[in-house]
């Protein structure tokens, strides 16, 4: 299909062979639509793109065309109206694609200023707000911002609104706007009148863990308590320090790799011998030696200092999952075969 070879490419080199094909004078009139960030972001990609196949131009052109007709047909006649077109233009497999690939890029229209607000802010404008309006808000935020917001809030509702993430499926056009309007007072209209898929389990699972490991303890406590069918739906999909055993070794190889030995040999000051055992036989001989000797020779290290240099490791090695270098089992059906 037109997509197939053009998604070997990352979106921002896609974009940037699009511009190039589009030609200078073409492509500057395309700037003066876009953000100084997003400017720069795509010069860069323009200038570090070396070289592309003609194929593969070919393939990203068919692949934007086939975009921008789906964005026109979705705001002339509606969703059913746009699939229907599209199915009979590029066949079912290519129309949903486009639908799919449309869908999110329309949901990520809403509540666009959060995205872009530092956090204090945002939890300056949060706060007074009833858990379920910050529950709306955090399901557009970024994962780093609603971590960082969460872990401002009272106790009590912290749970309430990690609660209403985990339960929010999908949310009508017309509320987000009203809750966007009175909250940032710059944007009116959502972009589609179908229903929005918001937060959800995994979104929590993600948030959980960004925030610090005390925060993440008590939220898991409580919701043990609270909601145990819950608390164990979202554990299923985080990571922690301690799942480290559950790797296997190619993907304790990798991280280690990664990640500063001196985080390291904090990180495991103060965990159980399984997870020791696990990355230290993933090791050379020199290397375990040296961390062993680190580990021997720390004194006084703050437990605060342990759970930051875990939380560091961890963040290492879900981004490496995100880039597709490791895998991360998690549950009976993601089992390593």
């Amino acid at each position: 299909m037109a997509s197939s070879t053009s998604k070997k490419l990352t979106p921002a080199q896609r974009a940037a062979s699009i511009m190039i094909t589009l030609g200078a004078e073409r492509a500057s009139k395309v700037y003066q639509y876009l953000r100084d960030e997003e400017v720069e972001q795509l010069s860069l990609e323009i200038a570090k793109l070396d070289r592309i196949t003609p194929e593969e131009m070919q393939s990203n052109i068919e692949d934007f065309y086939g975009l921008c007709v789906t964005q026109k047909v979705i705001n002339e006649g509606g969703v059913l109206y746009a699939k229907d077109v599209l199915e009979k233009a590029f066949g079912p497999q290519q129309a949903a694609d486009y639908m799919e690939r449309m869908s999110k890029s329309l949901q990520t229209r809403a509540f666009d200023f959060v995205r872009k607000a530092d956090y204090r802010s945002l939890q300056m404008m949060l706060q007074p707000e009833h858990p379920q309006t910050i529950a709306l808000v955090l399901s557009y935020a970024r994962s780093d911002q609603a971590a960082q917001i969460i872990v401002e809030l009272p106790r009590e509702k912290q749970i309430d609104v990690v609660e209403r993430i985990a339960n929010l499926d999908s949310v009508s056009p017309e509320m987000i706007s009203i809750v966007e309007d009175t909250l940032s007072k710059r944007f009116a209209n959502m972009a589609s009148a179908e229903q929005i898929e918001v937060g959800g389990v995994p979104y929590v699972a993600e948030i959980v863990n960004r925030v610090d490991r005390a925060t993440e303890k008590y939220i898991f406590e409580r919701l043990e308590e609270r909601n145990p069918a819950l608390a164990e739906e979202v554990h299923k999909l985080m990571f922690v320090f301690e799942d480290v055993t559950k790797l296997d070794d190619f993907a304790i190889q990798r991280f280690i790799r990664e990640v500063d030995s001196k985080d390291l040999a904090i990180a495991l000051k103060a965990t159980n011998d399984d997870v020791k055992d696990s990355i230290f036989r993933n090791m050379s001989s020199r290397m375990r030696d040296t961390i062993q000797q680190d580990i021997k020779y720390l004194n006084n290290v703050r437990m605060r200092d342990v759970e930051e240099a875990q939380q560091k490791i961890v963040e290492t090695i879900t981004r490496l999952e995100s880039e597709g270098q490791l895998v991360i089992a998690r549950g009976e059906e993601d089992a390593i075969v």
